[in-house]
């Protein structure tokens, strides 16, 4: 069985964005994700319901810009990985890698997902021959962080069968493009 998840974040609605582009939750609504998993600064409560239309289950935590009450950290086992998501504000500076894999080991996950930064990444670290694979989807409404960002709405979507994964990164610019797949065996 393969389980598809769509992962986004760092929407700043409506401090620094008004909505999700339409044609990102179109093209999630119409792949129907079993899960979303949210990096979180979605800011206002709205934006939780939101997300909650577009996939059964939703599984959002804490950004440092949210005013909401949300969980710091969740870890979830979907098929045979063990996935943790953050929003990302826990490591200094943004998006470094080491200590985002001393984080993932420390959570004991095969799969970390990040924000934060508002640049997408896809890394695959080795940890003490430990394979961890470090994801960011950058930021869904393409708005400027802290740290610049590369504002352009991005999102990933995750196909996990077993002990593979297939994240698909997608950015926005006049149209929705694929713009990276790569694939993982753990």
């Amino acid at each position: 069985m393969t389980t598809l998840i769509a992962v986004l974040g760092d929407f700043h609605i409506p401090t620094r964005a008004y909505e999700i582009p339409p044609i990102i939750s179109s093209f999630i609504r119409d792949r129907k994700p079993e899960i979303i998993l949210c990096t979180g600064d979605l800011v206002e409560g709205y934006v939780l319901d939101y997300l909650k239309e577009l996939a059964d289950e939703v599984k959002v935590v804490e950004g440092n810009m949210d005013r909401i009450r949300l969980p710091r950290s969740h870890i979830l086992n979907v098929e045979n990985l063990k996935i943790g998501l953050i929003h990302g504000h826990q490591v200094f500076p943004r998006g470094n890698i080491h200590k985002l894999t001393q984080l993932a080991t420390r959570m004991k996950v095969d799969v970390l997902i990040s924000g934060h930064t508002h640049n997408p990444f896809i890394k695959c670290v080795n940890n003490r021959g430990c394979r961890i694979l470090l994801l960011n989807p950058g930021s869904a409404t393409g708005v400027w962080s802290g740290s610049g960002g590369s504002m352009i709405p991005s999102f990933m979507l995750l196909r996990v069968d077993q002990d593979k994964i297939t994240v698909s990164l997608y950015e926005k610019y006049d149209t929705l493009k694929l713009s990276r797949v790569m694939r993982f065996e753990f």
